[in-house]
């Protein structure tokens, strides 16, 4: 009775009804055991012979008499709680000073505070994140379309900005906005059902997604932790040596692997991860700046550069040779665009990890103990498992299929579930482990959202008719081929910022701005080699604009806004060394 009486903030809160019950069933509880031991030791003091139905009865009735005590007095207690509660909300309180009085009733009474707590507060989105991405779609919903653009191209451009702004600030994890966006999409009848899922039965995200299954293997049997500490062994002296040795080894097997995501996801990746862990450096532990956010952003960004760099280095780059033998009557040979890309590719390989080595540093810059420690770490782990041995075996088979499966009509995704069912039928990783891959089912939804909403606005006319839109102010503007050279280039490039995926830009763009910068008296050959090789580069700015952008950004080790500004920032650098250094280098071996 006490207790109930002094917590009068208590039953003002709403808790009462939880917290009278309880306290009622104890208290009826000790209360009857009370009254029925007195009568029944007093029964059998008077008659020790009486029976035991004698003794029942009796103790039944003290029992019964207690009870009903016991539920006046609930009864006059919740009459109480309630007159109490009604004062309470007729009273000016302000929500502050009531969560107070329920954190510190709760933890006078043993309820504990955080549950209380929680109680009233918000478990959803961000609000403040989610107004923003509302407010720019709406902004564009509002806006009338331009002539020559459908309601429906503009009012989903709206969605799609909308989506884009929520995956940047982030109200919700990427997968949960992507969704948003694709039913905001699917309600206003923008998309219906087979458009919105469209792109979830395309190669890429499910490359990228096995690749994430990949790595768990890559990684789990240890595999990869040999692997890295080799490399640390050879080059561990210094993070800026191990990066080094990353950005060469994929740019060497760039020209064999036409499958940018397969080779960035399913062989780059998990070595990076392994030498991040290895080396002390995971997100879950709040270690990601010691050496891996530098590290994994550094061998993302090199991966556009050697894209670009060889016509079989990524998938849509053949499309762009194609393309401009349609537009400008001459085939673009391999030797050609490799010529062509070798000496700003290079410069930019060696300069990048430098230049974010001052702008992105890693926190261990130098540990000349390193290797020592690697070489007893490989002592340590003795000879391989069975389970690496899988592991080797079938990232080895995937591997080749990547580069010579195209001959026997195997493609990437293909060679990549050829690795995994290896994997999964000897029990290297099991099913329950890649459904447990949280970054592989997310990745997959945010960015096959995103490529169905890119692919539905060039589908629509959007697309076209911004590219004629430019054909038009750059032919109306009578400049000089370099200036327009210039213009068009900067407006290819940074369109991306609109496409998740590089091929479907070349598909729905290359023509168009090459015959721009035809038309503008800009040399044939050069144009078409620029817009090819930027058509891999420009990939660089987001998370979602080429293959190997979602598994490195996955990996979690970067955050969100961090990507975008470096991401803009080398941009800019990218293309200064390509149309300065590049130029002059076109010019001497001939290309113009």
């Amino acid at each position: 009775a006490t207790f109930v009486r002094e917590r009068g903030d208590l039953f003002a809160t709403g808790l009462s009804d939880r917290v009278l019950a309880i306290s009622t069933t104890k208290m009826a509880a000790m209360l009857t055991h009370a009254a029925s031991a007195p009568v029944a030791t007093a029964a059998r003091a008077i008659n020790p012979k009486s029976t035991v139905r004698g003794s029942v009865s009796t103790a039944s009735l003290s029992t019964n008499a207690a009870a009903s005590r016991s539920a006046q007095f609930v009864q006059g207690e919740r009459a109480a709680a309630f007159s109490l509660r009604q004062r309470r909300q007729s009273s000016a309180v302000s929500k502050r000073s009531l969560a107070k009085r329920v954190v510190s009733a709760s933890a006078s009474s043993g309820v504990p505070a955080v549950q209380a707590a929680a109680a009233s507060e918000w478990k959803g989105a961000k609000l403040k994140p989610l107004g923003y991405s509302v407010l720019a779609g709406l902004l564009i919903w509002l806006i009338p379309a331009p002539a020559g653009v459908s309601a429906q191209a503009w009012h989903l451009l709206a969605v799609f900005v909308g989506t884009i702004v929520g995956i940047i600030t982030n109200p919700l994890p990427l997968g949960a906005t992507a969704m948003i966006g694709l039913g905001v999409s699917m309600v206003t009848g923008l998309l219906p059902f087979a458009a919105a899922f469209s792109a979830f039965s395309s190669e890429i995200p499910w490359l990228i997604a096995i690749a994430f299954f990949l790595a768990r293997g890559f990684i789990k049997t240890g595999l990869g932790n040999r692997i890295a500490y080799y490399i640390v062994s050879l080059f561990g002296k210094s993070t800026l040596g191990l990066t080094y040795s990353l950005v060469f080894s994929e740019a060497l097997l760039a020209p064999a692997i036409p499958s940018l995501a397969a080779r960035a996801g399913g062989i780059f990746l998990p070595l990076t991860k392994a030498l991040c862990v290895a080396c002390g450096s995971e997100p879950e532990k709040g270690t990601e700046k010691k050496m891996g956010a530098y590290v994994m952003t550094t061998v993302f960004q090199t991966s556009t550069i050697t894209s670009g760099m060889f016509i079989t280095a990524m998938a849509a780059n053949p499309l762009s040779v194609n393309l401009a033998a349609a537009a400008i009557g001459q085939t673009i040979t391999w030797g050609q665009w490799a010529l062509a890309a070798s000496v700003p590719g290079l410069i930019c390989l060696v300069a990048v990890p430098l230049i974010l080595y001052v702008l992105y540093p890693p926190e261990v810059k130098d540990s000349p103990e390193a290797p020592v420690k690697a070489k007893e770490e490989l002592e340590k782990l003795g000879p391989m498992t069975s389970d690496e041995k899988i592991m080797a075996a079938a990232l080895s088979v995937t591997v080749a299929l990547w580069i010579f499966g195209s001959k026997f009509g195997v493609g990437a995704v293909a060679a990549a579930l050829v690795g995994l069912s290896t994997l999964l039928i000897t029990g290297v990783v099991t099913w329950k482990e890649c459904l447990a891959e949280g970054p592989a089912w997310d990745t997959l939804t945010w960015f096959a959202a995103l490529i169905a909403m890119a692919s539905y606005l060039n589908k629509y006319g959007l697309i076209p008719w911004f590219s004629s839109t430019v054909v038009k102010v750059v032919s109306a503007a009578g400049l000089a081929w370099q200036p327009a050279f210039l213009v068009v280039v900067l407006l290819y490039f940074y369109s991306h910022y609109m496409f998740a995926s590089g091929a479907a830009h070349i598909g729905a763009m290359y023509t168009a701005f090459l015959s721009v910068l035809v038309a503008c008296g800009a040399p044939p050959l050069a144009s078409a080699l620029v817009l090819g090789i930027f058509s891999n580069i420009m990939g660089c700015t987001t998370h979602y604009g080429i293959g190997s952008a979602p598994p490195f950004f996955g990996a979690g080790y970067v955050p969100l806004a961090t990507w975008w500004k470096i991401g803009f920032g080398l941009s800019v650098f990218y293309i200064a060394t390509f149309l300065g250094i590049g130029s002059v280098w076109w010019k001497l071996i001939g290309i113009y």
